[in-house]
C-alpha cells in the first residue's frame, strides 16, 4: 500500500513572492508550523505542533533540505512519529514554482506515504494542504510588500 499526495495551486503573485512565502522560517510558521527552517541543502530542521498521541505523532516533524533552486524548487524530507528516534511515517516534501500567466503556479508532492496507518495520515494531510494551507499561504502572499 502506498500513496503520494500531488496539490496544484495558482497564485496571482510572481515566484518570487512564493518563493518567500514557502521559505522564510516566520512566514511559514504563520501558515504551517513554528521551524527552523533555512533553504540550504543539507540543514536538518523541525516542524513543531501540537503532539497527536493517538495518531502516534509527537508533535514534530524531522526534516532535511534536499534540494534548492531559488524561485523553482524546493525539496526536504518530512519524517515523524511517537518520540525522538521513532519514526513511523518516511516521507518527501517536494515544491515546484513556476511562472503562469501574471502568478505562480505551486506544484505540492508529498510522497511516500506507506502502510494502512500513513495512508490514513496522508488522508488528513491532504484535507489540511487543500484547505486550511491555501486560505492561510493566500494571506500571507496578500501582505507581503513589493516582489
Amino acid at each position: 500500500m502506498k500513496r503520494d499526495l500531488v496539490i496544484k495551486w495558482h497564485f496571482p503573485h510572481s515566484p518570487e513572492k512564493v518563493w518567500e512565502c514557502i521559505t522564510n522560517p516566520e512566514l511559514i510558521s504563520q501558515w504551517l508550523m513554528k521551524n527552523d527552517f533555512k533553504p540550504v541543502v543539507g540543514h536538518q530542521f523541525q516542524f513543531h505542533s501540537k503532539p497527536l498521541p493517538k495518531m502516534g505523532w509527537d508533535g514534530i516533524v524531522y526534516c532535511e533540505v534536499l534540494e534548492v533552486i531559488p524561485n523553482q524548487k524546493l525539496v526536504y524530507t518530512w519524517k515523524g512519529g511517537p518520540r525522538p528516534g521513532i519514526i513511523g511515517l518516511d516521507t518527501l516534501l517536494t515544491w515546484t514554482l513556476s511562472p503562469d500567466g501574471e502568478g505562480t503556479r505551486l506544484v505540492l508532492e508529498h510522497s511516500g506515504f506507506k502502510g494502512l496507518k500513513n495512508m490514513l495520515s496522508s488522508i488528513f494531510m491532504e484535507s489540511g494542504w487543500k484547505k486550511h494551507i491555501t486560505r492561510r499561504m493566500i494571506k500571507i502572499l496578500n501582505e507581503i510588500p513589493g516582489v
